[in-house]
């Protein structure tokens, strides 16, 4: 029976020079011997040598107060030594203190992302001279529970979850689809471009909200409706139109919604106001991703199950002024508010 050896890990083919080595770098210099002439003594690479000359030769002065260059072995051991010191990375969380517990205070209290953390702070005057750590390694230090916060308490981190995207065609036809939308609202680019849904709490006997996402801009709209029906959302969107008076054909350019029954009248609603209205696929929820994204936030506060109806109107105002006040690292951390009074000045 023949035994063979089986290594899971390859043989290291190289070390670092020794004192040793190096005195004999040393010794050979100082016979006037080539650098290849060295390495092949040493059996290492000429390149190697060469290198070790140049970290250990240092300026020494003569008697005549002249100077000149000499290699120490010494000299080229300290040098390595003190490389060495710096080798690899080190932890932080020393040095960061202020900043994690500012970490704590957003994520607990505000219900910030580590990212949009870490993006605010390199964005903030008050932040350029104190120290942080990247978004990487702050999920490493939640990761390693050397914060107070853990991986629960990151909504999203817990609940991600891959999905096959299938298109179906829509049985229920309500306007113009989706496709028919033109390039410049999937762009993003132009502003003016909405998303539409509706929020329930209890699935019976209960309010509902509708909520508008700018696609730009990701400015939040939610308007407390008396029930999910199609009557209610066209008393919702008279609502917005007379917010925004004359300006409404330039902000409202497109509106996107579902299939749903509540946006039924939609379309003969809003394009006669200069509005052009697209529905998406059925069960394609990707389709109006931004708009989800922000029903997902809400849901943060107004949870699955709670009624609507026992929501105070006060804190639907909170929870929008949250959206819409919420650092967003794709508005290179700008908050959705500014953005969007930007964009209004300039149709205005």
């Amino acid at each position: 029976m023949t035994v063979q050896a089986k290594h899971t890990t390859t043989v290291r083919s190289f070390k670092h020079l020794g004192l040793s080595e190096r005195g004999m770098i040393f010794a050979l210099l100082k016979e006037g011997r080539s650098l290849r002439y060295i390495a092949g003594q040493l059996n290492r690479n000429p390149g190697t040598i060469s290198r070790e000359i140049k970290r250990g030769t240092t300026t020494q002065m003569r008697s005549n107060l002249t100077t000149f260059e000499a290699y120490f072995p010494e000299t080229g051991q300290a040098v390595y030594n003190k490389r060495r010191e710096f080798n690899g990375s080190h932890c932080k969380i020393g040095e960061v203190e202020e900043f994690l517990q500012f970490v704590e205070k957003k994520i607990f209290q505000d219900k910030w992302a580590p990212d949009t953390i870490v993006g605010f702070c390199r964005s903030m005057p008050e932040w350029q001279d104190k120290p942080i750590v990247c978004t990487k390694t702050l999920y490493n230090y939640i990761d390693q529970c050397l914060l107070n916060v853990r991986n629960i308490d990151l909504l999203l981190k817990v609940c991600r979850k891959t999905k096959k995207k299938i298109v179906r065609k829509n049985k229920r036809i309500l306007g113009k689809s989706i496709e028919q939308r033109p390039e410049e609202v999937q762009s993003r680019q132009e502003f003016g471009h909405w998303e539409i849904d509706t929020v329930i709490g209890k699935r019976s006997a209960d309010e509902a909200l509708l909520t508008i996402t700018e696609r730009k801009t990701r400015q939040e709209i939610i308007i407390p409706l008396a029930n999910k029906d199609a009557a209610s959302v066209q008393i919702g969107m008279e609502e917005v139109k007379n917010r925004f008076g004359d300006l409404f054909p330039k902000v409202f350019r497109s509106i996107t919604a579902d299939n749903g029954s509540e946006f039924a009248n939609l379309a003969a609603l809003a394009e006669p106001w200069g509005s052009n209205v697209y529905f998406s696929h059925p069960y394609s929820s990707w389709e109006r991703g931004t708009n989800e994204r922000h029903n997902g936030l809400i849901r943060r506060f107004i949870p699955k199950g709670k009624p609507i109806r026992e929501v105070d109107p006060g804190t639907i105002r909170r929870v929008q002024d949250w959206c819409n006040q919420l650092p967003r690292k794709i508005l290179a951390y700008r908050t959705p508010q500014q953005c969007f009074e930007d964009e209004l000045a300039k149709v205005a």
